[in-house]
């Protein structure tokens, strides 16, 4: 019969075990929880805030340049369009923006290589600071810095130029102060306006302004070029507004408003001088290559003066004939053609190859030139000689003063040109701090709240995921066993319990007394009344007057469900006794404000008389039995003929005798005093005790010979995660 029985609770198998996902129960649950989600969602908002409050503030300035299309240079200087180049894109300037040429000199212009940190109170020492308070009494004498308090460097070398240095920097009093290392050892000393040499390390350091009392310690730290680089790089931002407008927008962002202003300022003024000189570096080469050929030219025209006066002297001053004049002339014409060519030749060469459009364009031209000249020079061929030798000495003079004369034009338009050079970059807008970018105190304040909501409810899902405990008397009768009553949990007597040790929990501690005697009228003596109904009719099936009360686990209200119910059931007329069988943790004593001594455990090991035992209460009819002191071995105790013995005598004194047990997955003594009695009910706790754990305790009871003969639901709340199933009715009073 036992492993008949056995067999059938462990096929059993709990409605809820399953995978549905009841949305229902899931959204009830968060209602709930409401207070719990309300108070996390608060929580985090609060410390959102207090975040935004106390961070420090980022700032952003920004500035406007314009990249022109066409250089600033003097009209007929502009040698990119002589040579067909093409605009530099905006791209192109935003690189060179963002290059370390030009953001080197910005961080040596503005000393961004060295940073200054003042030591405050932890947390809110810099937000103290950034108020403007001042040094309170009980600061006096202490290293942090308060509003006043300034440190400015003027000059700060060392020898570490590869890696990041920290140093210490401690007011002395009287603008002297001493500099320390990051271990704490001093350094040197030194006073404001003073150079401070150390030798080990290599550092000059200049303070040029110091205004802090004694101990107030600054933290210095000093950068690498490139380090500092990378990090102006990182803070700035080059935008590019409209499509070939040439216009950037330059944002910089940092805590400190006027250095913003200086580094963006600096850039734009770096950027600026670079431009110019980029676009003068044109003029200036072609006018060093001129310089270099003037005097070589004039000592050309020089000695081609002198060649053509001798000649004449020697010929008796021969005029040229008009034919040859002309010819002349256009021989002249060309050659400063060719020179021409020959100048933009060369400076083409320097930039193109000589299959390039614009090369092979002039090399077209040039040859065109040069045919030209040699069908002049055939006709001249047959002039007399002393023609043709005036006019080889005349041409020789007046083509090399030509070019002498295109020199020295040429070299004069480009020093024009280098002085009025201006770049193709305009600043616009200067620096201008537009206000606080971050923290974003509204945007943080709805994050965290946000995220409170969020990790609020994900807590909740997962425990109602996970912890699925008995919430419906159905529930139970898919187990197969009957409900015989569901107590719900009393207002009263959970306020009571609250002050105790175990807050929110009912485990039968009831210090108060007896509830059905404190409050008649509570709804869980009601649904004890109807328990004691329901117990009236299944008691006459059983074999004896004994009932025992047991459960699951502990804390599920046994006690309080036994002794009220003994109560109740005394108040009907009936003599009834509870017995505490919980030698080792019982407290059924507590109900009825007295102590343990003399009880069970006494009567079990022979110490005390069974009548001696037995203790009357203040409600008429009702008798109770401690647990007596807590034995090392109660199972044996139990198991032993006079634990039988003093059930008969209890059973022939009594109408009821209900015994409250341990729960019967933690020991065996359940099973033990169960097997003697004729009726045993379990108490299940609503919302804690699992399918799977009833499962579990019945077996173990089935398994001592024990047959089930019905649950007591205990505790049940009125809650949204359990009303969709309309199981609320218990709620309902009467009056």
């Amino acid at each position: 019969m036992t492993q008949a029985t056995n067999t059938s609770v462990r096929s059993r198998q709990p409605a809820q075990d399953n995978d549905e996902i009841d949305i229902g129960f899931l959204l009830g649950s968060l209602w709930d929880h409401k207070i719990f989600i309300a108070v996390l969602t608060i929580a985090l908002a609060v410390i959102g805030f207090i975040y935004a409050t106390l961070a420090t503030p980022e700032y952003k300035a920004d500035a406007l340049v314009q990249i022109e299309q066409k250089s600033g240079t003097i009209g007929g200087a502009d040698m990119s369009k002589l040579l067909g180049d093409q605009e530099p894109s905006t791209s192109t300037e935003v690189e060179i923006l963002r290059s370390r040429l030009i953001l080197g000199q910005v961080v040596d212009q503005t000393g961004l290589d060295v940073q200054i940190i003042p030591n405050t109170w932890p947390v809110i020492g810099e937000w103290l600071l950034r108020r403007g308070t001042q040094r309170p009494g009980l600061a006096e004498g202490g290293a942090s810095v308060w509003a006043g308090d300034t440190l400015r460097i003027g000059e700060l070398v060392t020898s570490h130029n590869s890696q990041t240095l920290q140093l210490t920097l401690r007011s002395e009093g009287n603008s002297r102060y001493t500099l320390l290392n990051g271990n704490g050892e001093t350094l040197g000393q030194g006073m404001a306006g003073q150079k401070l040499t150390i030798d080990q390390p290599w550092i000059e350091i200049t303070v040029t302004e110091l205004n802090a009392p004694a101990g107030a310690t600054f933290t210095v730290i000093k950068k690498s070029r490139l380090a500092a680089i990378r990090g102006l790089l990182n803070r700035l931002e080059i935008l590019t507004l409209g499509k070939d407008t040439g216009m950037l927008r330059l944002e910089l962002t940092g805590p400190d408003q006027q250095e913003l202003v200086n580094s963006l300022n600096a850039t734009n003024e770096v950027f600026l001088t670079q431009n110019i000189a980029r676009q003068a570096a044109e003029a200036d080469k072609s006018l060093e290559f001129l310089e270099e050929q003037a005097p070589k030219v004039r000592d050309q025209l020089n000695e081609a003066e002198n060649r053509l006066n001798e000649y004449r002297l020697q010929s008796d001053s021969i005029d040229l004939s008009f034919e040859t004049q002309n010819a002349l002339n256009s021989l002249v014409s060309i050659e400063a053609s060719l020179n021409e060519l020959q100048l933009q030749e060369t400076e083409l060469a320097r930039r193109f190859t000589p299959n390039h459009p614009v090369y092979r364009s002039l090399l077209e031209k040039k040859e065109q030139l040069l045919r030209e000249k040699a069908r002049l020079e055939e006709r001249t061929g047959n002039l007399p000689e002393t023609q043709q030798q005036i006019l080889r000495l005349s041409r020789d003079v007046k083509v090399t003063q030509e070019i002498y004369v295109q020199l020295l034009n040429r070299m004069q338009e480009l020093r024009l040109a280098r002085a009025g050079t201006v770049g193709n970059v305009r600043i616009l807008d200067d620096a201008v701090v537009q206000g606080q970018v971050a923290p974003k105190r509204n945007l943080i304040v709805a994050v965290a709240g946000m995220s409170g909501l969020l990790l609020a409810m994900i807590i909740v899902l997962l425990r109602a995921a996970f912890n699925r405990g008995i919430v419906s008397p159905e529930q139970l009768e898919e187990l197969d066993l009957p409900v015989y009553a569901t107590v719900p949990l009393s207002e009263e007597e959970n306020r009571r319990n609250t002050k105790g040790k175990n807050a929110g929990k009912r485990k039968g501690k009831s210090k108060g007394g007896l509830l059905a005697v404190r409050n008649p009228a509570d709804l869980s003596i009601e649904a004890i009344r109807g328990l004691r109904t329901s117990l009236h009719f299944a008691m006459m099936e059983g074999s004896d007057n004994r009932l025992v009360i047991t459960g699951p686990s502990p804390g599920i209200g046994k006690s309080f469900i036994s002794a009220n119910l003994a109560a109740i059931c005394a108040q009907a007329g009936q003599k009834v006794v509870v017995v505490d069988g919980d030698m080792r943790k019982g407290h059924v004593h507590e109900a009825f404000k007295q102590d343990s001594h003399n009880g069970l455990s006494e009567v079990l090991s022979g110490k005390l008389e069974f009548a001696q035992a037995v203790k009357t209460s203040e409600v008429e009819g009702l008798s109770w039995v401690s647990r007596g002191s807590a034995p090392p071995n109660p199972s044996e105790l139990l198991m032993q003929a006079r634990f039988t013995e003093f059930l008969d005598y209890l059973s022939e004194r009594f109408d009821l005798v209900i015994i409250d047990t341990p729960p019967i997955l933690a020991v065996t003594d359940a099973a033990i005093i169960g097997k003697q009695c004729g009726t045993t009910l379990m108490v299940v706790r609503f919302g804690q005790n699992t399918p799977k754990e009833i499962q579990i305790a019945e077996s173990r009871l089935a398994t001592g010979g024990v047959t089930l003969k019905g649950t007591i639901l205990n505790a049940m709340e009125k809650k949204a995660a359990t009303s969709y199933g309309n199981y609320g009715y218990y709620n309902y009073s009467y009056k």
